[in-house]
C-alpha cells in the first residue's frame, strides 16, 4: 500500500475557493462534507450534449467515500449539466471556475433529494438505530 505524502499548496496555481484552482493549487481533487455527515470528492466531467448548437456539457461528480471498513468509494451523485460548450474544453473550464460554496450547496441539494430533506446525519440514524 502506497501513502500519500505532503505536497505544499502552490497559490500562484489558482484560486483555491474553485473547483479547478483547488485541484490547481493543492495538486488533488477538493473535498466537501455531505449534509449527510459523510465525506464526498468532486471532479468536473464533459460529454457531449447532442445538441449542435451547444455540443458539449459540464457537470460535477461528488465521489462518496466508504465511512467505515476499507478506504474506497461508496457511490456518487452527479448534477445536470452546469455549462455548455462549443468544445468539451470549454465547457470544462467553465464548471472548474464554479466557487466550492456553490458546489457545497449543490452537494447538499443532491443528498437531499436522494435521502429526504430529514437533516439526518448517518451517525445519528445509526445512534437512533441501537437505542
Amino acid at each position: 500500500m502506497s501513502h500519500g505524502r505532503f505536497i505544499p499548496p502552490d497559490y500562484t496555481r489558482g484560486d483555491e475557493g474553485t473547483v479547478g484552482g483547488y485541484a490547481a493549487v493543492h495538486g488533488r481533487a477538493a473535498a466537501l462534507e455531505g449534509k449527510d455527515g459523510l465525506s464526498y470528492s468532486l471532479e468536473v466531467l464533459t460529454d457531449e450534449t447532442g445538441d449542435l448548437a451547444r455540443p458539449y456539457g459540464a457537470y460535477l461528480v461528488f465521489l462518496q467515500w466508504r465511512r467505515m471498513g476499507e478506504q474506497g468509494i461508496a457511490g456518487h451523485l452527479e448534477t445536470d449539466f452546469l455549462a455548455y460548450g462549443q468544445g468539451a474544453h470549454e465547457a470544462l473550464a467553465q464548471v472548474a471556475a464554479t466557487p466550492l460554496a456553490d458546489c457545497q450547496r449543490l452537494l447538499d441539494a443532491l443528498v437531499a433529494a436522494r435521502d429526504g430533506d430529514s437533516g439526518r446525519r448517518w451517525f445519528d440514524v445509526m445512534r437512533e438505530e441501537g437505542e
